[in-house]
């Protein structure tokens, strides 16, 4: 049995991989928020925006902490197009959870599919990125924790999305996505916990690529984006900004009825109100 190592450079990556899931997470209950309060295109536009920063967050997240992921006696490689495919599934699945509760019309059950499809997808996105794994060596999991991490993963959405449809302030959906960060990150080293690796030793070249050719410059350009939607949420203004900014401009001047009579300098204007 090969000795595993999940935290190669010490607290870096577990703090820095939490940091990525609490933004993601904040973006997407901060656009979830936005979305329940528009209509019509608006409101899809911003449940897409909400999929792909929960779906990009939680992925980051896992390959940030993916990094400190060590083997003794064995490099570690990632298939490419399965690492890819499992950024996809993130987005997409997340995306359902985030759709179903931003439309559906019977809150309970939209809370549960949604709670449930998410968690189920982030579950899928953490199995399918340890599938990319290549190593000299045979990857185990241990059944019952596997399961527990999904149990986790589906409390953790379920969680996520009912803040998203009862926590409306600031400080409050900054709390959930503290605690949503730290639920996602449970969900990863709880799953991590279920991996066992048998490693057969060989001087084969492994496939794939390397975490630092692969996973780092596509992490830093994922939370790149984070950190622009980010901005561009905090830049848009909300439902309530708008209807002010209206309300403020509907005070407009009204036209005289005619011009004022000479001598009479008073009449013929009317105060704008």
């Amino acid at each position: 049995m090969g000795h595993l190592d999940h935290a190669a450079y010490g607290w870096l990556t577990p703090a820095l991989s939490y940091v990525m899931a609490s933004i993601g997470a904040a973006l997407g209950l901060r656009c979830t928020v936005r979305a329940l309060a528009a209509t019509g295109a608006s409101r899809r536009n911003w449940l897409l925006t909400a999929a792909s920063a929960i779906g990009t967050g939680i992925w980051t997240m896992h390959f940030v902490a993916m990094l400190g992921f060590h083997v003794t006696g064995t490099e570690i490689h990632y298939n490419v197009p399965l690492t890819i495919l499992s950024l996809l599934v993130a987005v997409l699945v997340v995306g359902a959870g985030v759709f179903a509760v931003g439309y559906g019309r019977a809150r309970g059950r939209s809370l549960v599919l949604g709670g449930l499809t998410t968690g189920l997808g982030v579950a899928s996105m953490h199995y399918l990125g340890m599938a990319a794994l290549r190593l000299h060596g045979r990857v185990a999991y241990d059944p019952l924790t596997v399961g527990l991490s999904v149990v986790i993963a589906v409390v953790a959405a379920t969680a996520a999305l009912w803040a998203a449809l009862d926590i409306k302030s600031p400080a409050a959906v900054a709390v959930a996505s503290l605690v949503m960060g730290l639920a996602v990150s449970s969900m990863h080293y709880t799953g991590m916990l279920a991996v066992s690796v048998r490693v057969t030793p060989s001087d084969q070249a492994l496939p794939g690529a390397t975490a630092l050719q692969f996973i780092f410059p596509l992490a830093v350009g994922l939370g790149s984006y984070l950190f622009i939607t980010a901005a561009f949420v905090a830049l848009s203004p909300t439902a309530d900004e708008r209807a002010a900014s209206a309300s403020a401009s509907g005070a407009v001047a009204v036209p005289s009825p005619g011009p004022a009579v000479p001598g009479r300098p008073g009449e013929g204007a009317v105060a704008a109100h």
